[in-house]
């Protein structure tokens, strides 16, 4: 099961830490991603991470402003992101899966498994 956390309604230029629990099968085993839905828009890959940690890619729309990590002693993965912009309005997934290879991570037919999402609203 994978629950996501951490969104709400941030005013253009903040931050926000985006959280990914994960239960039921260990971080260790599976690349991690986050994706995020814009309105009217098909689900994007934003960023994901590989099951020892160290692998990390992220799309080129995030410019330096997002960054995946992880924690696998609590079994969470973080989105950070900073000075946000309206156009970063979506909700925002995390999925796992089980067969990661860096060079295609943020192809979303690869996961498997997803949460429910989280609503990140940037306005003023």
């Amino acid at each position: 099961q994978l629950v996501e956390s951490g969104g709400g309604l941030v005013q253009p230029g903040g931050s926000l830490r985006l959280s990914c629990t994960v239960s039921g099968g260990s971080l260790n085993l599976f690349g991690t991603g986050w994706f995020r839905q814009i309105p009217g828009k098909e689900r994007e890959g934003v960023a994901c991470i590989g099951p020892t940690g160290f692998n990390t890619k992220h799309a080129d729309f995030t410019e330096g402003r997002f960054l995946i990590s992880r924690d696998p002693v609590k079994n969470v993965v973080y989105l950070d992101i900073e000075d946000l912009k309206p156009e970063d309005t979506a909700v925002y997934y995390c999925a796992l899966d089980p067969g990661f290879f860096l060079r295609v991570c943020l192809d979303i037919s690869r996961y498997d498994y997803w949460g429910q999402g989280t609503q990140v609203t940037v306005s003023s």
